[in-house]
């Protein structure tokens, strides 16, 4: 991903990106998920790093993207 108004703010496996996602989008937030393994597979490749996930917001998004991460962490643990 190229685009430099977005930012990286998790990469994990999917079942937790998808936690993420819903999070995020109940906040109003669109969060760009890239899935290079569910890619290669559909483009008939191996994957290269098995559930690797990554989840980026916009720039402007970030600060709270952030909190929510932080929410998601302390009721993990």
């Amino acid at each position: 991903m190229e685009n430099k108004d977005y930012i990286r703010v998790f990469t994990g496996s999917y079942i937790q990106a998808t936690l993420i996602k819903s999070r995020f989008e109940e906040a109003n937030i669109s969060p760009v998920i890239k899935n290079d393994t569910e890619s290669g597979r559909l483009a008939g490749f191996g994957p290269t790093v098995v559930d690797q996930v990554q989840v980026f917001v916009h720039q402007d998004e970030h600060a709270t993207a952030l909190e929510i991460l932080d929410t998601i962490k302390d009721e993990i643990n």
